[in-house]
Order: structure tokens, then sequence, then C-alpha cells
């Protein structure tokens, strides 16, 4: 059964890929194994209270395991109890790349539609920088996760977000028309393409050692400093500047990592409309995980929010 089709009490069985696995200590110091589960259409928590060696040594993350298992609800958050675990035999499902969630679009529409809007970047800098780095990249933009965990956290979800939001900026630009459409798509493009230098990949995703100690802002900063370099550009030009300076500026504030906040018009869109399209992703990933009447388990970026999915037509 798929994870997205469970319901509320229901015993199943299925294939499931183990996404995470952790040792942890209840309060009288046994060690218990929290998991995760994934599937292509979700993932949900189990834990196993007897985590004896053997089953810490053979359930680990990037393993596919045959489940059984009662879906329930605990604290808002959807959960596997009375699981029972084994590893394939023979001829049974094992491939871990067959659990993986996929975008909701096919990653060729997004690649093509990427590379069309690419050349409605009508500044000749902008554009150069934009197709240096997306070649430089290419095959790891079209496959990395956008996060490890919060948000278009599956395969592809890095290129998808990234379209998502040009498409929002496209439309916005269409309404006011004051913003500068080459300055939105090339700052959008760019804003979170060093992801694939702070994590790791799709699978087992984690942060790389420069992830972790510089990030993705600073990374891809680096990286337009370099290409400007190589192609002969000026890097004292504006259009350089107001470029470096809406992908440094796009989480909004200080304390959510941009060194500057923003100070031009598309640089204050490109934080709004990352927000949006990050804010919306995580709030579908969580309400496709419960039915009508139920609420999410609490969202820690949304301000440790739940949500409730309303039991309408």
């Amino acid at each position: 059964m798929k994870i997205n089709q469970m319901k509320k009490d229901e015993y199943f069985e299925g294939f499931y890929l183990i996404k995470s696995a952790e040792v942890r200590k209840t309060r009288a110091g046994k060690d218990y194994l929290a998991l995760v589960f994934q599937d292509d259409t979700g993932e949900i928590e189990g834990k196993i209270w007897d985590a004896q060696a053997g089953k810490i040594k053979d359930f680990t993350a990037g393993t596919v395991v045959h489940m059984e298992g009662r879906r329930e609800v605990y604290n808002n958050t959807p959960q596997v109890n009375q699981i029972t675990l084994r590893l394939p035999q023979a001829g049974e499902p094992n491939n871990p790349s067959d659990f993986q969630e996929k975008p909701p679009v096919d990653v060729e529409d997004t690649k093509e539609y990427l590379s069309h809007k690419i050349f409605e970047i009508e500044n000749a800098t902008w554009q150069r920088i934009v197709r240096a780095l997306y070649n430089r990249y290419d095959k790891e933009f079209y496959s990395y996760p956008a996060a490890k965990t919060n948000h278009h956290a599956f395969y592809s979800g890095l290129s998808f977000h990234t379209a998502t939001m040009v498409r929002l900026a496209d439309k916005i630009g269409d309404i006011y028309p004051q913003l500068n459409k080459s300055l939105l798509f090339a700052g959008i493009m760019l804003h979170d393409l060093a992801k694939v230098i702070e994590l790791t990949g799709p699978d087992n995703t984690n942060y790389t050692v420069r992830g972790n100690l510089i990030g993705h802002i600073s990374l891809i900063d680096e990286e337009i400093t370099k290409v400007v370099m190589e192609l002969g550009i000026d890097d004292a030009s504006e259009e350089v500047v107001v470029l470096r300076h809406c992908i440094l500026s796009h989480h909004g504030l200080l304390e959510y990592g941009s060194p500057v906040r923003p100070q031009v018009m598309e640089a204050e869109i490109i934080h709004m409309i990352d927000n949006i399209d990050a804010e919306m992703m995580m709030m579908l990933t969580a309400l496709d995980r419960i039915g009508p009447g139920e609420m999410t388990n609490r969202i820690f970026a949304l301000d440790n929010r739940s949500f409730y999915k309303p039991n309408l037509d």
C-alpha cells in the first residue's frame, strides 16, 4: 500500500525505503530505532522499541524493507505502530531509486522550460553568467533536492522549485511592469544553485563540509565571482553587483542567513516568491500525508504550526 493511501488505524503491508534510521535511548536507557519510511508518494515515521544489534545492522538508511504495521496518529503526526520488518527476498523489490519521491512534473519538461527562460534574460551579462553556471552544474541541478528535509526534499526538487519561482515571477512581472523580468529570472535561476555544493545529492541527502561551514548563499556568490572572472566581465559593474545583491539577500533577514537585506525591488520580490513556494510545498507535503478532518504534524519551519485539512468536496 502506498503511504499516501494509508488510513488511520488501518493495517497494511508493502515494500518501503528506510529514509533515515537513528538509534536512540529510552528513559530506561534501552536502545530503540527511530525510522522514517519512504515511497514515491511520501514518508511516515515509526519506531522499533526492541532494537537488537541485528536489527540496527540490517535496517539502515537506504535499505528497502518489507513492512507490516498499523497506521496511527500521535500528536497530529502520522506514524506506524506494531511494526514487523524483514529484508526483501529474491525477486522482491529492492532498488532504492524505485521508492524516491518524484517531482510533480517530468524533469525533462522542467529542463525545457528553464532552458527557454534563460533566453528571455535580455541582459547579456546576466544571461552569460546563468548559462555558464547551468552548463557547469547541469547534471546535479536537475537531480538534487532543494533541501534535506524542509521543502522540495525530493529528486529534482531543486530545479522544480526554481521553475515554479520563475513561473510566479513571470506572472508578477506582468502585473507590475516596473519590475525587471530579466533580473528576476537571473536571480531566481541562481539563488539556490549552490545547493548542488551544499548537499550530497538526492540519495540519503546530507550536508557537505562546505555546506555546513559556508552555506549555499556564500557558495553561489563565490561561483558567480569565479565565472565573472572567467568570462572577462567587470565584477564592479552595476549589473553584476545588483545580481549578486538579489542572491545574497534572498533569505530576507540577517538571522536567516542573508548577509544583506533586500534593497532592490527585484530582490524583495525574489525573497517573497521564495517564501511562497517553500511554504506552499511544506503545507502541501504535510497535508498530503493526512486524511480529511485531520490536523498535520507541527511544521517547525512554519512557526511550529499545524494545519487542518477541511472535510470538503
